[in-house]
């Protein structure tokens, strides 16, 4: 036993013979009002009461659909599958084997051997190495994606657009990692026993921060945004918006053309930073009615405030999850089997990816139910601010042929990980929006 796991361990004792709460006992409170606080908001912000069209609707929809489109949208997120779920299943592999064992602390410890082993080193270069590891061992899988998007041409990257586009991608995550690995631990080395609160309000404040800075710093390292050209079309959606009684700072189009053919749009920014962004690839694919009826949707998210829904659970979320790492990382099994003595160590960052990931695997079908359900408010906005539910379900027709979507996809996987409602639901809303409304 350390000095210090049994300096901890006796001073929490001597707390509660005194009747006092100790940092642990706090930690439980605090994780307890967290949730209580997560499951408020999604009670209240989410909209659960919404159900999805009935299904004899949505094969009706199905059945309207050209049958080679949807031949051809199975066939391809058939074979993008095995790629996915590789890469799942590896970089779990890699995150347990990294995280219950010596192995990661070992390489956390290489890492920071050439500065002297000072704890700085440590965590920021353990911490990188850790994380660029599992991305390494699964980048095989990427390519092989990209090689499934080349093949029915979704994509119109080359190899060295491809490769551009990863190493940016690859100096965000690296800029933004070690930020978050100094100042996590330096909040530790400052706090030993009350890491886990500072920590937990620092995601969360991290989490509102990346909300309003990602869309303006971020964004346009992989694409070029311009304003959307005057004339009719851009005439349409502001007024739209201000039909709408959304104030949105500007409709940008991205030039995603540059590397694919798929076709969307979205508002991303909280406050001054929000924006509309219109892929240039639909303003060439679709005719202005059906853009107007895509950013209708997308002015729904502005109006019902989902990117300040989505903040605040995420704010919430992963301050509720530095504590829960906090109180499940002091098992002392778990640090055996990681080799460290206590889950504050740089050396013990490997166990706290295995716990991330262990987590977010389980939170993938709530996040994704969430998801699904903001999305069919956001289509039932755009249905009654436009009144076109025709254009509209032209639109799903059109995204589904374009992006090759499965328009049905299998139940399990839906439900698993699927962001938005299917095609099919989508389409029979429409249907069903447009008997409720007599058109």
């Amino acid at each position: 036993m350390s000095a210090h796991g049994g300096r901890e361990r006796h001073e929490a004792g001597t707390a509660r013979r005194d009747g006092a709460v100790t940092p642990r006992g706090w930690a439980v409170l605090t994780l307890a009002g967290l949730a209580v606080a997560l499951l408020v908001a999604a009670a209240l912000l989410v909209p659960w009461s919404r159900p999805p069209a009935p299904r004899a609707d949505q094969l009706a929809a199905l059945r309207a659909l050209p049958v080679d489109q949807v031949a051809r949208g199975r066939a391809f997120h058939g074979a993008l599958r095995p790629a996915g779920w590789s890469a799942l299943v590896v970089g779990l592999v890699v995150a347990l084997l990294l995280g219950l064992t010596p192995v990661g602390g070992r390489l956390v410890e290489l890492a920071g051997r050439p500065f002297g082993g000072h704890w700085a080193a440590q965590a920021v270069l353990g911490g990188l190495a850790v994380m660029f590891l599992a991305d390494l061992l699964t980048l095989p899988f990427a390519a092989w994606r990209q090689t499934v998007l080349n093949r029915y041409g979704l994509s119109t990257q080359g190899w060295g657009g491809w490769a551009v586009d990863l190493l940016k991608s690859y100096a965000v995550s690296a800029v933004i990692g070690a930020l978050v690995l100094l100042g996590f631990y330096t909040v530790v080395r400052l706090s030993p026993r009350w890491w886990w609160a500072f920590g937990a309000a620092g995601a969360a404040a991290l989490v509102v921060l990346l909300s309003f800075v990602l869309p303006v710093l971020v964004e346009p390292v992989f694409n070029r945004f311009t304003p959307m050209e005057p004339g009719p079309l851009r005439t349409e959606l502001t007024s739209l918006a201000a039909r709408d009684g959304v104030p949105v700072r500007d409709v940008l189009v991205a030039d995603a053309s540059r590397r694919t053919r798929a076709v969307n749009a979205y508002v991303s920014g909280l406050g001054p930073t929000r924006r509309v962004v219109v892929y240039d690839t639909l303003l060439r694919e679709a005719d202005p009615a059906e853009v107007t009826s895509v950013v209708a949707h997308e002015l729904g998210h502005a109006k019902d405030r989902d990117v300040w829904t989505g903040t605040l659970m995420g704010a919430l979320g992963a301050a509720a999850a530095v504590v829960a790492l906090y109180l499940i990382g002091s098992w002392a099994p778990l640090l055996r089997l990681a080799g460290v003595d206590s889950i504050a160590q740089p050396r013990a960052f490997p166990l706290l990816i295995a716990l991330v990931t262990v987590a977010g695997l389980m939170a993938t079908p709530v996040q994704a139910l969430v998801s699904r359900r903001v999305e069919a408010r956001a289509d039932a906005h755009a249905l009654a601010l436009t009144g076109d539910p025709v254009t509209f379900e032209a639109m799903q027709r059109r995204l589904a042929g374009v992006n090759l979507a499965d328009p049905d996809p299998p139940r399990w996987e839906y439900l698993w990980s699927a962001s938005h409602p299917s095609t099919v639901e989508r389409m029979a809303a429409a249907r069903a929006y447009a008997r409720e409304s007599g058109g």
